[in-house]
């Protein structure tokens, strides 16, 4: 229990003994709006939150000041953050609550599932079937020096039965018979290959033709030589070119120049006398290639994306289908998790492998737990595309999932040019146009609002954890592009948008969760040290991340004890203020008995007052991860002693400005479907918590309401309490009736103190207290 006693302060001949105001005292205070302006007389020594002193020394920096920080000066800066007047501080610890929300959710997606890291580095890699249509290529080769080589008969059965026909493919058709070229593009997978084939063969057959059968073009460019003629009479030809530039640099000159119209005009002569058909099929950069000039001579008709389920559905049951075994099919894709994997990654391809082990009767959940498993997804498309431009977007994704469209792309455009040589001139850049065919695993989201009231797109990528594991496999596996990401997160950790910030600090997190170690002696340990505030929180959240998983998190914790320990120096006391600050995020929430022991490390330092600001902010972290008993249980122990201890003062100081410190409501997109919806913006928490909590407040309250220098500190937080908070939360005052009378019941002069000040409040001259003369009553009738 609390007593009443204050080492140090001399006894005053005043009602109710010793150390206790009475009606000839009054404490050291600040006027302000709601006090008598003849408070000031009252008290000659100065207020605690009134300016220094003419002649006083200048105020010390904790965060520069190397050797112990005073009393005076924590005291201090403890009041300039309950008043945010440092607003690079604020803006950072904003920030840090959006990311602890973002990283929360990140673990919660991951959760139960396996994410193979681990395998990015081991095993040979396989792409079978990753970015091809069904089937093989057997034949594809040709004997030695053949222009062109038919299709494998299982290859061309694979294509053709039960092939589903995508939208547009009647005018498709018509178009290849019109025009006998027709440049037929999609992204990878999107079964633009099968459609080719399917196009070529219905075309003959609408001609009667068709006897040369189904022939693959080995060598495409050859079709630009002058001269050229078709090597097998009535065929149909399919040339497939390779995505990217590389694969379309022969054909550059026939579609983007005029001169190109030459000749096409030949090529489709030379088909039309010989009786045959040109399919050339390819991805964006075709397209974007075949819009030119040179491509007026031929017909272009990209691929639509076909219903991965009615893919299925005609794989398996055929043509037909009873409605008893479409409802049974559709059941056992619900069941295993099909559906889900299909609306993540709808490629045609990923349907037609599914339905062939459905027909196989084979393992139908182990095959969407492959297709889900993003290790390989992510694996198979850096194999894929390595260009800048696409790692970049991919990159920027990851990082800043759920941010408008816009803002990825800048982000996008910064680190391609990172990861490039310099530029005479800005690229032109369009990510947008390629998402589709580069990015398959990226979907752009326009709200559902109405057109009118329509906000920008946000990105977003169809599986969960494809982000994450990008980064992972960025980071780990493109050694020669580790500098310039690091630089590039670096840059978004200074940006105006809090949301970027906030991001980018959690993909440090996930960067580091690949090799803790490397990460701290990298960058992390730099950041948590700098005497940047954003920086030093990005640090404490990115070790949030990193210790948020079984595997790293004693590491994590480790570190941080060692940093709460650390000597006097500027830069130990920051390091050991980043911990106070990562113990308040995701760590708190999962471990608050370790938190407040790296919180008691930090701020136990004898004379040495610099951590109190850092830890009394821990503190408010920790109410605001709902860990507010183990806090509170903390700080009775910490002031157990009720002396002039500095230990002691710091606690109590730690707890005045929990109960200070208003609660801001979070993001609104940050906000969590667990998080507290009794919390009351603009105030505080333990306010809003108090009857939860009340003999541990109350206890608390008394300590602090009897210890100078806290004192002065604790009455202003409780005249805030009544005048200011107690009308914005319903049922306050009533709890603060109750918290008083408890505070009253306790041995000591605790009753006479709060009678005395409750009726200065409510008989000020100058905007008297109506809920402090209401107090005064419940108070007097808890006798």
């Amino acid at each position: 229990m609390s007593e009443d006693t204050s080492a140090g302060e001399t006894a005053r001949e005043v009602p109710g003994g010793r150390d206790t105001p009475g009606r000839g005292e009054a404490p050291r205070r600040v006027p302000d709006a709601r006090r008598e302006p003849d408070d000031e007389k009252e008290s000659p020594e100065g207020g605690r939150k009134g300016d220094e002193a003419a002649g006083a020394e200048p105020r010390v920096d904790a965060e520069q000041h190397d050797g112990p920080v005073s009393e005076q000066d924590a005291l201090r800066s403890l009041v300039d953050g309950s008043g945010r007047d440092d607003a690079g501080r604020h803006e950072a610890l904003r920030a840090g609550a959006i990311a602890d929300e973002i990283a929360r959710r990140l673990n919660a997606d991951a959760s139960g599932t396996r994410i193979g890291t681990l395998a990015l580095f081991n095993d040979s890699v396989s792409f079978g079937g990753g970015f091809h249509t069904a089937g093989t290529r057997t034949g594809a080769s040709g004997p030695a020096g053949a222009p062109a080589s038919p299709l494998d008969p299982a290859e061309l059965t694979d294509h053709t039965d039960l092939f589903l026909p995508p939208e547009g493919y009647e005018e498709a058709v018509d178009a290849l018979r019109e025009r006998r070229v027709l440049v037929l593009t999609g992204p990878p997978g999107s079964g633009r290959e099968a459609t080719a084939v399917n196009l070529l063969a219905e075309a003959h057959v609408m001609e009667d033709g068709g006897a040369g059968g189904c022939q693959r073009l080995l060598t495409p460019s050859a079709v630009l030589r002058a001269g050229w003629e078709p090597p097998v009479k009535d065929a149909g030809y399919l040339a497939v070119l390779d995505d990217g530039p590389d694969g379309l640099r022969d054909f550059t000159a026939a579609f983007g120049t005029s001169g190109g119209a030459g000749q096409w005009a030949a090529v489709v002569a030379a088909l039309r006398s010989a009786g045959c058909l040109l399919v050339l099929t390819g991805g964006h950069d075709l397209e974007v290639l075949a819009a030119g000039p040179g491509g007026d001579q031929v017909a272009r008709h990209p691929v639509a994306p076909v219903d991965p389920l009615a893919l299925v559905e005609r794989r398996v049951l055929g043509h037909g289908g009873a409605p008893d075994a479409r409802a049974e099919l559709h059941a056992l894709l619900e069941r295993t998790g099909a559906v889900t994997a299909l609306r993540e990654q709808p490629a045609a391809r990923n349907a037609a492998r599914l339905a062939s082990v459905i027909r196989a009767d084979g393992d139908v959940s182990a095959a969407v737990a492959r297709l889900r498993d993003p290790s390989e997804q992510v694996r198979a498309w850096f194999h894929r595309y390595r260009a800048p431009e696409a790692v970049a977007f991919a990159l920027a994704a990851a990082v800043l999932e759920e941010c408008g469209y816009l803002t990825v792309a800048d982000a996008a455009v910064h680190l391609r040019a990172a990861l490039t040589e310099p530029e005479t001139a800005p690229p032109d850049l369009r990510f947008a146009d390629r998402l589709g065919h580069e990015q398959q695993w990226i979907r752009l989201d326009l709200p559902e609002e109405s057109r009118l009231a329509a906000g920008p797109p946000r990105v977003r990528f169809r599986n969960a954890l494809l982000a994450q594991t990008i980064l992972a496999y960025a980071w780990n596996a493109l050694d020669g592009r580790r500098d310039a990401v690091l630089q590039w997160l670096r840059r978004l950790l200074d940006h105006t948008d809090l949301e970027v910030r906030a991001r980018a600090a959690v993909a440090a997190g996930v960067l580091a969760l690949a090799d803790p170690h490397y990460a701290v002696h990298r960058f992390l340990t730099t950041w948590a040290g700098s005497k940047s505030w954003p920086l030093r929180q990005a640090a404490a959240t990115a070790l949030g991340v990193a210790g948020s998983r079984p595997e790293t998190a004693e590491a994590v914790w480790e570190l941080l004890h060692r940093w709460a320990r650390g000597d006097a120096s500027a830069y130990q006391r920051r390091l050991a203020g980043t911990a106070a600050n990562a113990v308040g995020g995701l760590l708190g929430r999962t471990a608050p008995e370790r938190a407040v022991v790296v919180l008691r490390d930090a701020l136990d330092r004898e004379d040495d007052w610099g951590t109190l600001p850092s830890v009394a902010w821990g503190g408010v972290h920790l109410v605001h991860q709902g860990q507010t008993g183990a806090l509170l249980d903390a700080y009775l122990e910490w002031s157990e002693p009720q002396d002039l201890s500095p230990m002691v003062v710091k606690s109590l100081s730690a707890f005045v400005f929990a109960v200070s410190l208003p609660y801001e409501e979070p993001v609104l997109d940050a906000a969590g479907p667990d998080a507290d919806r009794t919390r009351v913006p603009g105030v505080p928490v333990l306010l809003t918590e108090l009857p939860r909590h009340r003999e541990r407040l109350a206890e608390l309250w008394a300590r602090a309401l009897a210890r100078k220098p806290v004192q002065d500190a604790a009455l202003d937080a409780l005249r805030d309490w009544i005048d200011d908070y107690a009308d914005a939360c319903p049922g306050a005052l009533d709890a603060i009736g109750g918290l008083l009378a408890s505070v009253a019941r306790r041995p000591g002069r605790h009753r006479e103190r709060l009678t005395w000040w409750l009726e200065k409040w409510a008989g000020a001259r100058e905007n008297p207290s109506a809920n402090a003369a209401r107090l005064l009553r419940t108070l007097d009738r808890s006798r």
